[in-house]
C-alpha cells in the first residue's frame, strides 16, 4: 500500500522515472545533486516506489527525539561528522550481512556549494566489491534518473570524473556548479 501512495504522490507531483534499478544486486546509489530539503522528500518517495529497501545515512542530529525513530523505520542510520569513524568499514560489513543491501548517499555531503566530493561511497563501493549506481534528481524534467550500474575500477580519479560527467546532465532542485574533483594525496575518510 506504501508503494501505490509514493508512486501515486510522485506522479501527482508530476515526477517520473528513467532507468532501472536491479532490485536484486547490492549497490551504493549515489544521489545528487544534493541542493535543497526537497531531496530528501523526493529521494524517500522515489525509494518507496521502486518497492525495495534502500538504506541510508543522515547527520545524527536528524536521529534523535522526536523524530528519529521515523528516520531509523525509514531505513537511516546516523553519522557524526564531527567524530572521525571508520564508516567505511562500518557500512562494508553491513553489505557483508545482507546480500542485497543497498546504501544510498549524497557525495557532496551537503546542500551547500563544495569544490570536491567526499569519497566514502567510492571506499565503500570498492571495500564491499560493490557496484556504483548514480541517481539523478532532475528537477528541471522533474525526472529521477537510475543510470547504469559503474563497477569501480580502483582509479578513483577517471572513475569519479566519469560520475560527475552524468551529474553535469542533472539539474537540482538549486542549481548549482558540479565540482571539479581533485585528487588529495591521501584517502578521505568519511
Amino acid at each position: 500500500m506504501f508503494y501505490t501512495l509514493c508512486s501515486g504522490l510522485l506522479r501527482v507531483m508530476g515526477w517520473k522515472f528513467e532507468g532501472q534499478l536491479d532490485t536484486t544486486q547490492p549497490c551504493v546509489m549515489i544521489v545528487g545533486p544534493h541542493t535543497s530539503n526537497w531531496d530528501f522528500v523526493i529521494g524517500i518517495l522515489a525509494r518507496s516506489a521502486l518497492n525495495t529497501k534502500i538504506h541510508f545515512l543522515g547527520k545524527h542530529q536528524l536521529f534523535i527525539a522526536p523524530w528519529g525513530w521515523l528516520f531509523r523505520a525509514m531505513g537511516g542510520s546516523p553519522v557524526d561528522r564531527r567524530k572521525h569513524n571508520n564508516l567505511v568499514d562500518a557500512a562494508a560489513q553491513l553489505f557483508q550481512q545482507n546480500q542485497n543491501y543497498k546504501l544510498a548517499l549524497a557525495p557532496e555531503g551537503t546542500r551547500s556549494q563544495v569544490n570536491r566530493w567526499k569519497s566514502g561511497f567510492y571506499h565503500i563501493a570498492v571495500k564491499s566489491e560493490v557496484n556504483i549506481v548514480p541517481v539523478g534528481l532532475d528537477f528541471g524534467r522533474k525526472t529521477i534518473v537510475l543510470a547504469l550500474p559503474m563497477a569501480p575500477t580502483g582509479n578513483i580519479e577517471i572513475d569519479i570524473n566519469q560520475l560527475m560527467d552524468f551529474y553535469r546532465t542533472i539539474k537540482g532542485c538549486h542549481p548549482k556548479a558540479i565540482p571539479i574533483y581533485l585528487l588529495r594525496s591521501t584517502p578521505e575518510r568519511n
